[in-house]
């Protein structure tokens, strides 16, 4: 889309939300002498603490680029919903505004996926805290993964010597997660969670800090890596990062084998964890 173009879209979405707004919903008093549906452009302009004539050569394509505070403004004076409000950025300045973090419980119907799921999967945050797993994610990893010192995956990763042995693509995925923390960091710059864990793997790493210094940006969303298992041996699988566009940052993430030989070893080591926690249940059943 040319600049023009953007210009004349802008103009028609200020329009449109303007129209849809109501005075009342936007704390002005109600007039009986109003021949046009919602907001009039004085209105708008007032609300969002800008000129009359700037609002109007804005809707008009004419008034340049406006500064991202003042975009802000006018979404909160036209009452726009965050998709819209993102759209309004990307109309006016070609870029999409920060994005809010707005922490949330891990929703019923994630929950649910994730244990349909016949493969390993869990969900974690930008930080990547582990916020649930599914039986075979337990299986895969071991039973206190996604709880204490295995809570957070970036932490296993670079000070859990024992989970580096496993990764023998380590340092691929080590990279990566670097560079999506360094995303997320920029993200959400108001995030003091997420600065004591850099910190904390920058004075735990000597590779993490190291890379971090240099600055890489990435955004980890799929690959293929290679488990080696003690009890199954090596296991080539992939892993797909699925975002939830809401605002919490949360992500699903399934590992899936890569071949049959994989998914026999998957199999194998879900079913023999199903065995070990029937037989624990049966004995306390019994005892």
């Amino acid at each position: 889309m040319s600049t023009a173009q953007r210009s004349s879209e802008l103009g028609a979405f200020l329009r449109a939300a303007r129209e849809r707004r109501s005075p009342q919903a936007a704390g002005l008093p109600e007039t009986s002498r109003r021949r046009t549906p919602g907001l009039r452009r004085q209105e708008v302009a007032q609300l969002a603490a800008v000129s009359v004539d700037w609002y109007i050569r804005l809707e008009q394509g004419r008034a340049g680029t406006p500064g991202s505070g003042v975009l802000d403004g006018l979404a909160d004076a036209l009452g726009l919903a965050q998709a819209e409000r993102t759209h309004l950025h990307l109309l006016a300045r070609g870029e999409a505004p920060p994005v809010a973090h707005t922490p949330g419980p891990v929703r019923a119907s994630l929950r649910l996926i994730l244990d349909s799921l016949p493969w390993p999967g869990y969900l974690m945050d930008h930080r990547f805290e582990v916020l649930a797993c599914n039986d075979a994610a337990a299986a895969l990893f071991g039973d206190g993964f996604g709880t204490g010192a295995a809570a957070n995956s970036a932490r296993m990763i670079f000070l859990d010597p024992e989970v580096r042995a496993l990764q023998l693509n380590w340092e691929q995925v080590a990279r990566e997660t670097v560079g999506h923390l360094r995303r997320n960091r920029t993200r959400y710059p108001d995030d003091h969670e997420l600065d004591r864990l850099v910190d904390e793997l920058r004075c735990g790493s000597v590779e993490f800090a190291a890379w971090w210094d240099d600055h890489t940006v990435r955004e980890r969303s799929f690959g293929t890596k290679v488990i080696r298992h003690r009890e199954v041996g090596d296991i080539p699988v992939a892993y797909d990062m699925l975002a939830a566009p809401d605002g919490t940052g949360q992500v699903l993430v399934v590992v899936t084998p890569v071949g049959p030989a994989a998914a026999r070893a998957l199999h194998t080591l879900v079913i023999a964890r199903a065995d070990r926690l029937g037989a624990t249940r049966l004995r306390a059943v019994t005892a």
